[in-house]
Parts: C-alpha cells; sequence; structure tokens
C-alpha cells in the first residue's frame, strides 16, 4: 500500500504538468480555427468587408498575445523548444502588421462611407459617373447643316 501511495504521489507532479502543460491546445486550435476563417475569407467569392477583416485579425492578434504569455510562462516548465516559441513570436509580429493594415483599410472605408453619406443628405450626390456633383455648365450644339 506504502508503494502504490509513494507512486502515486510521484506522479502527482507529472500528472499536474502534462494538464498544464496541455492548456496551449485551446490556444492553438482557436488560433487554427481562426487562420482558417481568414482562408476561406481570402478565396471566398463573397469577400470579407474591411470591417469584419480588421475584427478577424484582432481576434487573432488577442490570440498570439495569450499564447505568448503563455509560452513565456511555462516555456521551462513544459520543456517547449526555443523553435516553436520563435515561431510562434515571429507569426504573432506578422498578424500584428497584417492587422494594422487591415484596420487601417476599415477606418478609411468607414470614413468615406460617412462622408458618401453625408454628402447624399446634402443633396450634393448629382448623380456624377464617379457619385460626385457631375458636370456643369452649358454645351453649344454646332450651328448649320448636319
Amino acid at each position: 500500500m506504502t508503494a502504490l501511495l509513494g507512486g502515486l504521489a510521484a506522479a502527482g507532479p507529472a500528472l499536474a504538468q502534462s494538464a498544464e502543460c496541455g492548456e496551449i491546445q485551446k490556444t492553438l486550435q482557436a488560433r487554427k480555427d481562426l487562420v482558417a476563417k481568414a482562408n476561406v475569407a481570402s478565396s471566398a467569392k463573397v469577400k470579407m468587408t474591411p470591417q469584419a477583416a480588421c475584427a478577424l485579425f484582432g481576434k487573432l492578434q488577442s490570440n498570439g498575445t495569450e499564447g505568448l504569455k503563455w509560452i513565456s510562462a511555462n516555456k521551462e516548465w513544459c520543456s517547449i523548444p526555443d523553435s516553436f516559441a520563435e515561431g510562434f513570436k515571429a507569426d504573432h509580429t506578422k498578424v500584428v502588421g497584417i492587422r494594422t493594415k487591415v484596420c487601417n483599410v476599415a477606418a478609411q472605408a468607414t470614413k468615406m462611407e460617412a462622408q458618401a453619406r453625408a454628402q447624399a443628405q446634402n443633396g450634393g450626390g448629382g448623380g456624377g459617373l464617379l457619385g460626385g456633383p457631375g458636370l456643369t455648365g452649358s454645351l453649344k450644339m454646332p450651328q448649320g447643316a448636319l
């Protein structure tokens, strides 16, 4: 009986380590799902709006921040290879850059939509070719035999 309890006591830290080290799997699965959504949106016939893309990459960035925090806290305890930690960090850096660009486009699109609505409400959407006021003035017809 003592040998059995001793064996369980020795297995206690290993079981705790295993459970604790497995927590990153939730973050990695969520990241995989987010990346899959981004890939589907980039290849789909119906494109994602800039605002939706900004939100998606915001979630991906948040996921990466959470993953980096966990890796930093558990790298030694869970024997995480340097190559994995460096690769995750590099991927996160790329996501941050993409998110910045996508969110800038979303902000510009939102601003342009607001300007177009304001112009339409003020009667300035006069039906020009590109939504501008159109051409004004007069055009003289040539005189004489046609």
